[in-house]
Order: structure tokens, then sequence, then C-alpha cells
């Protein structure tokens, strides 16, 4: 297996990086951490006659955070957004779940950015954003566009950028106080894309009545699928077994998800049914918890 021929270029700068992507558009690729494109161009199914290499471009990685927002830039590797404690105190959802992608040699070279513009649909990424409501910020030399991922996600491996854009970083809401995370999964073995895999928030208030939650699910749909309906019906109450069931089935309700060699349609339905309801309850235990915690640190 080896690639088809290609120019390859390595921009010093996002400007120069930019100003490839507006001269050659669709005939060109970009390169990120490789471990989504490589094995593409080895089996020669893309053919881009530019190949344009980010990882000597200065300011597309790091981590801060910016007005009530954790910003990630691009380029960020996996690795160091899973180790980071930045990411652990201010966004423990996508720190839970960065464990989950791939393996540790993955991770290492893999990137956010890259992760998100490749926008498989079994990935743990694009669903943690869609959860959390985060912003996606893309870049061209006509000016920038900030989307959300209801809009950013179009179809399977298909997203709203441009032949000319970048996506430059993402940005996702610093985690409120009195809110519980969770990230599960089922994969045929661990390093595996996820059969099926959940994203939740539960956010509480002092007495313990949920605020707010968030659910998105990966591998039932072409996008990340946000379930914001079935959640919607916690706020208001105590969250409980019960509650965290009925959502389950309301999610269930809505999902026609494609079957493959490997899960049935049934199969992941059932799986989207059963890890919503877990997800939930694993959240709703750390919100309450934390929402504990704030009390005693009162008295």
């Amino acid at each position: 297996m080896k690639p088809p021929r290609f120019d390859y270029l390595i921009p010093r700068s996002l400007d120069e990086a930019l100003g490839v992507l507006a001269q050659h558009g669709e005939d060109a690729k970009v390169l990120a951490g490789g471990q989504s494109l490589v094995p593409l161009l080895n089996f020669r199914l893309v053919r881009p006659a530019h190949l344009l290499d980010l990882n000597d471009v200065a300011g597309l990685a790091g981590i801060r955070v910016d007005d009530g927002h954790l910003t990630i830039g691009a380029m960020t590797r996996q690795r160091a957004v899973e180790t980071s404690a930045l990411v652990r105190e201010r966004c423990p959802l996508l720190a839970e779940a960065m464990p989950q992608i791939g393996h540790v040699q993955i991770r290492n070279r893999g990137t956010i950015g890259g992760s998100l513009a490749h926008a498989d649909p079994a990935a743990e990424l694009p669903a943690v954003v869609a959860a959390l409501d985060g912003e996606l910020v893309l870049r061209s030399a006509r000016g920038e566009r900030v989307l959300t991922p209801d809009r950013y996600f179009v179809a399977y491996l298909t997203t709203a950028a441009e032949p000319d854009e970048l996506l430059v970083e993402v940005r996702v809401p610093v985690t409120p106080p009195r809110t519980g995370v969770a990230f599960l999964e089922v994969s045929r073995r661990h390093g595996d894309f996820a059969l099926v895999g959940v994203a939740a928030t539960v956010t509480v208030d002092e007495a313990g009545v949920c605020t707010a939650g968030a659910l998105a699910l990966t591998g039932v749909g072409p996008t990340p699928v946000v379930a914001r309906d079935a959640v919607r019906t916690l706020v208001g109450a105590r969250p409980t077994p019960a509650a965290f069931e009925e959502v389950g089935r309301r999610v269930v309700a809505g999902l026609r998800p494609d079957g493959d060699l490997h899960a049935s349609s049934e199969y992941r339905a059932q799986l989207a049914r059963v890890l919503s309801a877990r997800a939930l309850a694993r959240a709703a235990e750390r919100a309450a918890a934390g929402a504990e915690r704030a009390k005693s640190d009162r008295r």
C-alpha cells in the first residue's frame, strides 16, 4: 500500500497555510496527526494533488480558558488534552472521553482538530463537543466563521467546512458547579471505534433538583445525535433511576441506527437505551456528590 503522488507543502504560518488552501482548494488535503488521513492515502481512497502539513505552523496548539470557555487549538495532541490538569478541572467530560480514543500511541499523534475535521460518526470527540454545545472556529483567507456542532457536522465524514477553510480551534463552555459528567461506550475491543457511545452531563441545584442536562450519542447516526427533548424531561425534578430509564426509552424512540457486520440496528438501539440511562445515572451521582462537597466547604 502506497499513497498516490502529491506535492508536499510545509507552511510556517497560518496565513501561509490559508493562502495555500485559497489557491488549491479541493485539490489539497490537510495533514495534522495523520491517524486517519495516512491510511486513506495508502488505500488510495483520497488522491490530493497537494498535501499541506500543519505540524510546523505556530499558534495552532494550546489549551487556555477565555471568557468562560475552554479553548483548544486544533493541532493540540489528544494525549496533551488527556493529561491536562486544566481540562480535568474545567471540562471533566472531555477528560473522561479522551482515554477511550484509540490507543495511547494514536493519541500521542492524533489531534483534536483532526478528529473533528474527519467527522467519523463513531468517534468520541464529535459527541462530546455536541453534548457541550461547543463552537468550532473555521478560518480562511476570506475571514472567520464560528459554527455550532449541529451546523458543522453535516453527514458521514462530512462537515460544513469549505475547501479553503481550516478548523483552527474548538471552544467548549467551562463546566458549571454541581455538574456531574459521564462518558460510556461499548466497543468490540479496547481501542476500536465505539459501537455506541454516550456523553452525558447533569447539573443540580443545592436541593438536588436537576436544573440542566445534556446527552449526545455516537455510533447511531451519520452525525452525533443530541437528545435534547429526551433530557429535558429531567429538568425540574430530582433525578431518579426511573427517570433515567424513561430518557433512554425516549432516545431510542427517535433513533434509526444503521446495522453493519459489527452490530445490527436493533443491537445499537438497545445499547443506546442502556448506555443513556447508565451515563445519566453516573453523571447525576457525581453531581450530587459535588453538591454535597460544596455544602461541606461552606460549613
